[in-house]
């Protein structure tokens, strides 16, 4: 397939620039992939489409104060923007300057915090951190939230709650789990009520999952890795849901690309490691029936992924639909509950 084939147009007034009041105030687009029809919901709505039995899997990592701003020693402006740290005084992160930075640059961040360029390895470089407080502290101390480029403003202390989960807890994603950012205390607490299992799984979302593919056959476009953990406790929970007719919903791309990452002929293994799974039309799903998920960016790989969900023309025919009813968005947007369409 071609890239362009997941080509859209949208106006830029639907790309949503701040997040609606109350978490669980934005919309509900519905899709059963398998007969192809939509129905119009608030996400308020969501508990009616689940049952006693079903399990939900968020994403329970931490979205940290990855971008930094400073200047080099010449003076010229940088900004980087921390993919991972790698251990208390050194992390992989994009650098944007007027010129590549050279293997001993040295940056000055924060007014004082010093930064040394060790070498490059592909689109990131690897940095050592001066400093007696860990990468982790410093980053608290002097980093921003970094908000998607596609939000054109500053970020603030608003997105310092907005842009993360209630429910976060592992440290070290540099892109929020958007689908659980639509989830409040109180929603969560009528689902458990309801006899839904709340399960977690834990994948650290990189910068990578903002950009559009390259490439125009997308068979030579290749994933970038990010980090994942499945806890036994997940796997137990899936597996009751499984024997006693309950569905796996997953909450967000991150959260499906873990379990069917971790799948192995059909059956899910506990444990931590590194995923670069790319799913695409033609995928056949082990674990995941449902998929609540954001709107995605044109060309994106999150776009290709809920197409082998829901099915090619029905997300076409839902995006369409989407852009006509002035939904909002991708990051702080509305949502789609997606039943997978075979």
């Amino acid at each position: 397939m071609q890239t362009k084939d997941f080509d859209y147009d949208l106006p830029q007034e639907l790309i949503a620039q701040v997040p609606v009041e109350q978490r669980s105030a934005s919309r509900l687009l519905h899709l059963d992939g398998a007969s192809g029809n939509l129905r119009d919901c608030r996400f308020a709505d969501l508990p009616q489409f689940l049952k006693p039995g079903d399990v939900m899997v968020f994403n329970d990592t931490r979205v940290i104060k990855a971008r930094l701003f400073g200047e080099k020693e010449s003076g010229g402006k940088v900004e980087i923007l921390v993919e991972r740290v790698l251990d208390d005084h050194h992390a992989l992160a994009q650098v944007r300057a007027s010129h590549a930075s050279r293997p001993g640059t040295k940056l000055f961040l924060a007014k004082q915090l010093q930064a040394i360029v060790e070498e490059r390895q592909g689109e990131f470089y690897r940095l050592r951190f001066d400093s007696n407080l860990t990468v982790w502290e410093l980053l608290e101390r002097s980093g921003v939230m970094p908000l998607p480029p596609y939000i054109s403003r500053p970020a603030s202390e608003l997105d310092e709650v907005r842009y993360q989960t209630v429910f976060a807890r592992e440290p070290g994603a540099v892109a929020a789990p958007t689908a659980g950012l639509h989830f409040d205390p109180a929603m969560l607490d009528n689902l458990r009520k309801q006899g839904v299992r709340i399960a977690f799984v834990t994948l650290h979302v990189g910068a990578g999952t903002f950009q559009p593919v390259g490439v125009e056959n997308i068979a030579e476009h290749k994933m970038h890795n990010e980090w994942y953990s499945l806890p036994a406790e997940t796997v137990a929970m899936i597996e009751m849901a499984k024997h006693g007719g309950g569905r796996v919903v997953a909450v967000g791309s991150t959260s499906l690309r873990v379990l069917e990452t971790a799948a192995t002929n059909g059956k899910l293994q506990a444990g931590c490691g590194e995923t670069d799974i790319f799913i695409t039309p033609g995928y056949r799903f082990k674990i995941v029936e449902r998929l609540l998920t954001n709107f995605h960016l044109p060309r994106s790989t999150l776009l290709m992924l809920v197409a082998a969900f829901g099915g090619m023309e029905n997300i076409r025919r839902a995006y369409r639909h989407a852009v006509e009813n002035r939904y909002r968005f991708f990051s702080y947007g509305d949502a789609m509950l997606i039943e997978r369409q075979n």
